[in-house]
C-alpha cells in the first residue's frame, strides 16, 4: 500500500519551525509509542540536530507494555530522555516537568555562571500530526491553551505557552516529511491515524493491517473474529463484517465499513494493547 500525504500547509509549518527552533532549548519531540521509529520525522531530527532532546512516546496505554520497556532501553542507549505518557491523563506531567528540569541543568548552571537569573527555559514540542502534542500541552499547562482533535492537522500555527517553573513550551503544527522512502512506515502511520483518512481506501487500509494482525497477531484475530487456519486478509474481513452486522441495501456485506469498524478498533485499544514496530 502506497501512502504519500504532505500538504501545502506543512512546508509553510516546516519554515515556521525552522525559524523558531533558534529560540529553543530543548525539544520535546512526541511520537507514538505504537510505532515509535515510524513516527520520528527525520526532518525535525535533523532541525533539532544540536539541540537537548526529550523523546516522549505517548497513547503507551495502548501499545505493549514489554514492547515500551524495549522501547525505553533503545532510546535511553543513545543518550537520550525517554519517557512514556498518556497525554489525555496527568499522570505523566510531573514526570515531563522533572525531564525538562534534567535536561536544561546544564543551560542553568550557565546562565547562573553568567549573571543570568530567572531567563525561562524553552521548549518546542514537535511531532508528526495527531500524536497528541496540544493534548500534552493542555494537560501541563492545566487549562485549554491549544486546539486538540483526534484527527491530523489541527493546530494550525506556532502557540507558546508559558508554565509554572520558568518553563515555556512552543507548541507546533505536526509536520510530515514529502516522501516515505519504506511503504511500511506510511502504512504503519495510517494505521494509527495520522494521515488524513479522507484520501485513504477505508478497505485497502482495514486490509492491510488484518496482514499484519495475521502475521503477527493471529490469536487476536482467532478469538475475536473467529479466524481459522488459512484464512487469509479477505476471509477476515467477510467475517468481520458478517459478525459486526456491516451490510448495505440488498442485504449485501459492506466491506468499506467493516473495514473501518476493524481500524477504529485498533486505534481505539479495542483491540488490546499492540505495538506495531519493535526496536
Amino acid at each position: 500500500m502506497k501512502i504519500q500525504w504532505y500538504p501545502g500547509h506543512m512546508t509553510k509549518a516546516k519554515r515556521a519551525m525552522s525559524d523558531a527552533i533558534k529560540l529553543v532549548d530543548i525539544i520535546i519531540e512526541m511520537t507514538d509509542a505504537r510505532a515509535p521509529e515510524a513516527t520520528r520525522n527525520p526532518e525535525i531530527m535533523e532541525l533539532g540536530s544540536n539541540k537537548s532532546r526529550i523523546i516522549i512516546l505517548n497513547k503507551a496505554d495502548l501499545s505493549d507494555e514489554s514492547a515500551n520497556n524495549r522501547w525505553a532501553s533503545h532510546y535511553k542507549e543513545q543518550g537520550y530522555e525517554c519517557m512514556f505518557m498518556d497525554s489525555r491523563k496527568k499522570n505523566g506531567v510531573n514526570a515531563l516537568i522533572k525531564a525538562i528540569e534534567n535536561v536544561s541543568k546544564e543551560k542553568r548552571e550557565r546562565d547562573a555562571k553568567r549573571g543570568i537569573k530567572n531567563r525561562p527555559v524553552r521548549a518546542m514540542v514537535a511531532g508528526i500530526p495527531n500524536v497528541g502534542k496540544s493534548t500534552l500541552i493542555n494537560s501541563v499547562s492545566g487549562r485549554a491553551m491549544a486546539k486538540t482533535g483526534n484527527k491530523p492537522g489541527v493546530t494550525k500555527g506556532n502557540q507558546w505557552i508559558k508554565l509554572k517553573g520558568q518553563v515555556e513550551l512552543l507548541d507546533t503544527p505536526g509536520i510530515l516529511w514529502p516522501k516515505f522512502e519504506d511503504e511500511t512506515v506510511g502504512e504503519m502511520i495510517a494505521f494509527i491515524g495520522s494521515i488524513n483518512d479522507m484520501i485513504i481506501d477505508i478497505r485497502e487500509l482495514g486490509l492491510e493491517l488484518i496482514k499484519w494482525f495475521i502475521k503477527n497477531r493471529p490469536e487476536i484475530l482467532t478469538e475475536r473474529f473467529e479466524m481459522q487456519d488459512g484464512d487469509d486478509e479477505n476471509a477476515v474481513l467477510i467475517k468481520i463484517a458478517n459478525l459486526r452486522g456491516c451490510t448495505k441495501k440488498g442485504n449485501e456485506l459492506d466491506y468499506d465499513k467493516a473495514a473501518g469498524i476493524f481500524v477504529n478498533e485498533f486505534r481505539s485499544g479495542k483491540l488490546g494493547r499492540i505495538t506495531l514496530q519493535m526496536p
